[in-house]
C-alpha cells in the first residue's frame, strides 16, 4: 500500500494535474477577487474566509477525475481490484495521495494568499486549521464521486454535479469557523462539525467508493 501511495504521488507530481494546477487555480482566484470586489480593505476582510475556502474547494475539484481515470484507462484498476489489497484500502490510499498532492499544498499556501484578501490577523491560524481539518473530507468525497463516474465518457462534468452538493457542508462549517475565529467568537461547534464530517467521510466513503468501483468494473 505504501508503494501504491508513492506511485500515485509521483504520477500526480509528474503530470502536474494535482499539485501545479490546483495551486495555480487557487492563486488566480485569490488574485482576481480583489479586482472584482474592489480595493476596500473592510470588504475584503469580510469575505476573505469564504473566498479562501471556496477557492480551495474548487481547486480540489479540478484534479478529482485523475484519481481513478488513468488506472482505468491502462488496466491498472482491474489489477488492483484483484490484488490481495482490499479495494477499500486502495480507495483510501488514492484519496490520501490526492490530499497530499492537492489538499496539503493548498492548506500550506492559504495563509500567504490570505494577505491578498486582507485576512485579519487571527484568520491565518484559523484558515490553516480548518483547511487541515476539512480538505481530507474533500479528497475522500471526491474519490467517491470519481469511483461513481469512472469509465464514463465526459464523466468529469457528472462527477462535479454529484460531488459539489456533498462539499457544501464542509464549505459552510469551514468558512464559518474562520469567520468566528477572526471575530473572537466561539468556534467549538462549527469546528466539531467540520471534524465530524471529515471523520465520517474517511470512515464510510471508502466502502461506498469500493462498491461503486466493483459495479463499474463488471
Amino acid at each position: 500500500m505504501i508503494a501504491l501511495l508513492l506511485r500515485d504521488i509521483r504520477l500526480a507530481v509528474r503530470a502536474g494535474g494535482g499539485f501545479g494546477l490546483a495551486l495555480a487555480f487557487f492563486l488566480i482566484v485569490t488574485t482576481l477577487v480583489p479586482f472584482g470586489v474592489g480595493p476596500q480593505n473592510a470588504t475584503l476582510a469580510l469575505i476573505a474566509p469564504g473566498i479562501l475556502w471556496l477557492g480551495a474547494l474548487l481547486a480540489c475539484l479540478l484534479s478529482l477525475d485523475r484519481i481513478f481515470a488513468t488506472d482505468f484507462e491502462d488496466g491498472s484498476l482491474d489489477l488492483l481490484a484483484t490484488a490481495p489489497i482490499p479495494l477499500e484500502g486502495v480507495v483510501a490510499i488514492k484519496a490520501l495521495a490526492h490530499w497530499l498532492t492537492t489538499g496539503l499544498p493548498l492548506t500550506l499556501v492559504a495563509p500567504f494568499l490570505g494577505v491578498l484578501l486582507n485576512l485579519p490577523g487571527p484568520g491565518y491560524y484559523w484558515i490553516t486549521l480548518t483547511l487541515a481539518f476539512g480538505t481530507p473530507a474533500l479528497s475522500m468525497i471526491g474519490a467517491f464521486g470519481a469511483a461513481l463516474t469512472v469509465g464514463l465518457k465526459r464523466g468529469g462534468l457528472l462527477m462535479s454535479i454529484l460531488v459539489l452538493p456533498l462539499y457544501v457542508p464542509t464549505l459552510i462549517f469551514g468558512a464559518e469557523t474562520v469567520r468566528r475565529g477572526t471575530e473572537g467568537l466561539a468556534t467549538g461547534t462549527p469546528l466539531a462539525l467540520l471534524g465530524g464530517i471529515t471523520l465520517g467521510a474517511v470512515a464510510l466513503l471508502p466502502f461506498a467508493a469500493a462498491a461503486a468501483l466493483r459495479v463499474n468494473l463488471r
